[in-house]
């Protein structure tokens, strides 16, 4: 059995590698983000924001790999625990646009803290990454 176990931990597939990835980043946000009541989806969207204040909606859920139709849901969320504040676009008063409160930044800091600490699982590498020139090697 524990070699069928190893054998499995040893996959090349990067589906199964993204998994096993974002299993350990939620392992290790998740009780920040219980505290708030919100889910890694949301986590996905502050980092957008935080990185890009000033998107559009839109934008943001592309960027935070978000489906449009759970955008405006999460986002309203978000401004409902006054993490975000979202202003009409002085360009096109059509649209608006979004940025981090201040209690947004803070919660955003001790995100991206625990993040920091996320220990990703070791695997192998896929074949295209593995025979990628490392950087500063000629």
């Amino acid at each position: 059995m524990t070699e069928g176990l190893a054998t499995a931990a040893q996959t090349g597939s990067i589906a199964v590698q993204l998994r096993r990835a974002e299993a350990a980043v939620r392992e290790r946000l998740q009780p920040v983000l219980d505290e708030h009541g919100l889910s890694l989806e949301h986590w996905r969207i502050l980092a957008v924001v935080e990185d890009t204040p000033g998107l559009g909606m839109s934008d943001v859920g592309a960027e935070a790999v978000v489906p449009a139709a759970s955008m405006t849901r999460h986002m309203d969320k978000l401004v409902e625990h006054g993490l975000v504040v979202r202003r009409v676009d002085p360009a096109d008063r059509r649209r608006a646009v979004v940025a981090l409160s201040a209690r947004g930044q803070r919660l955003a800091g001790r995100l991206r803290r625990a993040e920091r600490a996320v220990v990703l699982p070791e695997g192998p590498q896929p074949a295209a990454v593995a025979a990628a020139p490392q950087s500063g090697s000629r």
